[in-house]
């Protein structure tokens, strides 16, 4: 059970610094600081008059769409207005208001979470990321810090505590040995959640090192023994810190060619947010529009959109799209790739960094819509690292680009049908799933029948778990012996 927060402190919209491990957490802006302060005077005033607690509040939806109202004023103060949350200010009064804006009934589909094995073999003491997960100092989940990355919380947190209808558990960067979720393992907490009544709500993806020996080979096992529905990569990673490209002869092209051999024809590729420690250049989106012109029957997913967070995003600039977003963006176009072909673009922690910043994220959603194309933006939160998605769940229904950023930039508007699709409808046809047959698989099952039951009473944690601040990023990376 996740430790809740009884006296109001935390806001349902999760405004803080957490990372995923992966990057140095990020300072919030003087709006975002601002939106917090407005919040939490706004919940105390309104549980006041309401005369309930600030917790009962806050677990109402209205209490989420105080948060981003909040931030619609805090960032309109700034001057900065191509993004905003569409919520009726009457919203923190009437919670039909508050669902209007933030509920929904999407076949959302999360294409990007993880969780790991607290039992596993890599818990031995010269592991670096058991020193990783221990220190972790928001895992506050009153099980042990590593426990508060269990498959048991990740399925709360995910099914039980966000809309979240099916996922895919990924994989993290990590030596042989190291992983603290291995293949194995994560098709362990796919059965376990399959058995609740055989609804297929999790995939899993086989992760793939092809710059190290016997990799692409052991491709075979992975997809016979696990039924691995992807495979995922990080071009960053390599002995000695070395990356690799996907159109590398020795290397990348070996490995797509293996895939396609398999029949397992989607390969899932981190791209943006800089492995601390590592080489970024790798990161970059050179390779992707390359090999996606040169095997147009494989899926090639750009996980994170190249997002770089330490890079401020605006309107696509051919002439400076060596990096971020923009170097997908340019793959695309040096490679005469249309729009909704075989490349996608995955928004596993961009959209949470992008909530607190609307002008940005309306340039970034505003350009690979336009440029990726409506079909093939993804759906994916990076959780459990941030806790539970519902929070990116809620900004997203609710978030909507200006007009006159639509009208200067061609991007498109964000409707309801669009949302629908980046949700989860545009996954489907990669991953080869039928939404229609998962919802009444889902409808029923015993996932969705525990749901109804706490859904009476819900307490959600409203908790991230990774570090903060400097100070725990590197204390965190000096427990784990270095980079990843």
């Amino acid at each position: 059970m996740a430790h809740i927060d009884p006296e109001g402190r935390r806001l349902p919209i999760k405004l803080d610094t957490a990372t995923n491990g992966e990057y140095l957490p990020m300072p919030l802006s003087e709006p975002v600081h601002m939106a917090k302060r407005l919040a939490h005077d706004q919940v105390s005033e309104v549980a006041r008059r309401l005369g309930i607690t600030r917790r009962a509040f806050l677990k109402s939806v209205s209490g989420a769409a105080a948060t981003l109202l909040a931030m619609n004023r805090a960032f309109a103060a700034s001057g900065r207005t191509g993004g905003r949350y569409e919520i009726a200010p009457e919203a923190v009064y009437e919670p039909e208001l508050a669902e209007a804006a933030l509920g929904g009934k999407e076949f959302i589909f999360d294409i990007q979470g993880h969780h790991v094995n607290p039992n596993g073999q890599w818990r031995r003491p010269t592991n670096r990321w058991t020193y990783s997960l221990r220190f972790f100092p928001q895992a506050d989940c009153g099980d042990g810090a590593i426990e508060c990355f269990s498959a048991e919380h990740f399925i709360r947190e995910v099914f039980l505590d966000s809309d979240t209808t099916m996922a895919v558990l990924s994989a993290v960067p990590a030596a042989p040995g190291d992983d603290p979720l291995s293949t194995e393992e994560a098709a362990a907490t796919r059965a376990t959640v399959d058995a609740m009544q055989d609804s297929h709500r999790l995939l899993i993806h086989g992760l793939v090192r092809p710059n190290l020996p016997g990799e692409i080979d052991a491709m075979s096992m992975q997809k016979e023994r696990y039924g691995v529905a992807a495979w995922k990569t990080y071009t960053q990673w390599g002995p000695s810190g070395k990356g690799y490209w996907l159109d590398d002869p020795n290397v990348g092209i070996p490995f797509i060619e293996k895939a396609r051999s398999l029949g397992v024809k989607v390969i899932c590729i981190h791209k943006g947010l800089p492995l601390f420690g590592l080489d970024y250049t790798h990161s970059t989106c050179r390779d992707i529009g390359v090999v996606a012109k040169r095997f147009p029957d494989v899926a090639f997913i750009a996980y994170h959109s190249g997002y770089e967070p330490k890079r401020k995003e605006g309107p696509y600039d051919p002439a400076n799209a060596s990096a971020g977003v923009d170097s997908l963006v340019k793959t695309i176009q040096d490679n005469g790739i249309p729009p909704n072909s075989n490349i996608y673009a995955e928004l596993g922690s961009t959209w949470k960094l992008l909530m607190r910043d609307p002008d940005q994220a309306a340039h970034v959603l505003g350009k690979l819509f336009k440029y990726v194309g409506e079909s093939n933006v993804l759906w994916g939160t990076d959780s459990i690292w941030y806790g539970s998605p519902q929070d990116q769940i809620q900004a997203f229904r609710a978030f909507r680009i200006a007009e006159t950023l639509r009208e200067r930039h061609g991007y498109p508007e964000i409707t309801p049908e669009l949302r629908a699709k980046v949700f989860g409808l545009n996954a489907a046809k990669p991953y080869g799933v039928s939404p229609e047959e998962i919802r009444r698989r889902t409808a029923s099952d015993r996932v969705a029948n525990v749901k109804r039951a706490y859904s009476e009473d819900p307490e959600p944690s409203f908790a991230t778990y990774g570090p903060k601040t400097r100070r725990e990023f590197f204390e965190l990376l000096r427990l784990r012996g270095g980079p990843l």
